[in-house]
C-alpha cells in the first residue's frame, strides 16, 4: 500500500545550516496497517509526512503507493490517493465557505466534479448522513459557514473530509495536538472509528506517547532524520511510556529530549 524506498532530503545543502531532514527512510505499510509515529522536534516526522503527501521532493529514493511510483507526483495529483488532517484546525478546511462546499470539494477531490455540481439533493443527503456519525449536530447545520464552527468542530470536519472517499493512504500529523483535552479525546476517539470502519492504511505523527500507545497496530520511533525503532503489532501491546524511553536511551545512548514527547 505504502512503499518509501531509501528516501533522502536534505535542506540548505552545502552550506552552514546543512541539515539532514530524512536520512534514506525505508518503510512498508502493508494493507490496514495503523502506524503511529513518535520523536522529539526536529526527528523528521513532517518531513516524512510532506515527502509523502507530495509537499517535498526527495533528493533520494522512491514513493511508492497502490504500486504506483509517485517520487515524481505532484502534491495536487496525489490528493486523490492520500487523505490528510493537519495539526491546525483552520488548515484543513475552507472558512469562507459553508460545510456542505467543503464536504462537496473533499468528495470531489477522486472525480471530475465542480464545487456547484457536488451540492446536490442526493449529495446533501449522503453529507447529511456521514455527518451524523461525528455526533456533534453539524448535520443540521449545513448551510453554516465553517469559519462559524469550533476548533474541534473543525477537525472533526477536516477528518471526516479526508476519510470519507477512503484514500489509499491517510496521513494524521499531530491532528489533536491543538485541541483542549476533552475535544482532543474527542478526535482520538473518532480517528479510531473511522480507520476501523474504513479499514484505512494510516501514519499518524504524535507528541503524545501515550497516545501513540493506544492507537494503532504498529509504532515507529524517529530521531536525526532515521527510524531507530520499529514495533510490530505483538510487542507494542506490551509496550510502555517507560519501556519506550529507555529503548531510545538504549539506542541512542542518551535521554530523549525534555519535550512535548514526554506527555502522557
Amino acid at each position: 500500500m505504502l512503499h518509501l524506498n531509501q528516501i533522502h532530503k536534505i535542506f540548505n545543502e552545502g552550506t552552514p545550516d546543512e541539515k539532514v531532514g530524512l536520512d534514506h527512510i525505508q518503510l512498508i505499510l502493508k494493507p490496514g496497517d495503523f502506524v503511529t509515529i513518535i520523536g522529539s522536534n526536529g526527528a523528521g516526522k513532517s518531513t516524512l509526512m510532506n515527502v509523502i503527501s507530495g509537499v517535498l521532493q526527495p533528493d533520494v529514493g522512491q514513493v511508492i503507493i497502490d504500486d504506483q511510483d509517485v517520487t515524481n507526483m505532484p502534491e495536487y495529483k496525489r490528493a486523490r490517493l492520500i487523505g490528510r488532517v493537519f495539526q491546525d484546525p483552520m488548515a484543513g478546511t475552507a472558512p469562507s465557505m459553508t460545510i456542505e462546499e467543503n464536504l462537496a470539494m473533499a468528495y470531489s477531490r477522486n472525480k471530475k466534479r465542480t464545487i456547484r455540481q457536488g451540492v446536490t439533493k442526493d449529495r446533501r443527503a449522503y453529507f447529511k448522513e456521514v455527518l451524523e456519525s461525528l455526533h456533534l449536530g453539524l448535520e443540521n447545520r449545513l448551510t453554516a459557514k465553517v469559519g462559524l464552527l469550533s476548533g474541534g468542530e473543525r477537525q472533526a470536519l477536516s477528518l471526516l473530509m479526508a476519510t470519507f472517499t477512503e484514500p489509499s493512504i491517510l496521513l494524521l500529523d499531530e491532528h489533536t495536538a491543538a485541541l483542549d483535552p476533552s475535544r482532543a479525546e474527542l478526535i482520538t476517539n473518532l480517528t479510531k472509528e473511522i480507520v476501523e470502519k474504513y479499514h484505512l492504511t494510516t501514519l499518524m505523527v504524535t507528541h503524545n506517547m501515550q497516545q501513540a500507545l493506544d492507537l494503532g497496530n504498529r509504532l515507529i520511533m524517529m530521531d536525526k532524520g532515521q527510524i531507530i525503532l520499529q514495533v510490530d503489532e505483538e510487542e507494542k501491546k506490551h509496550l510502555t511510556i517507560e519501556k519506550l524511553l529507555n529503548e531510545f536511551q538504549r539506542i541512542r545512548g542518551s535521554k530523549l529530549a525534555n519535550d512535548r514527547a514526554l506527555l502522557t
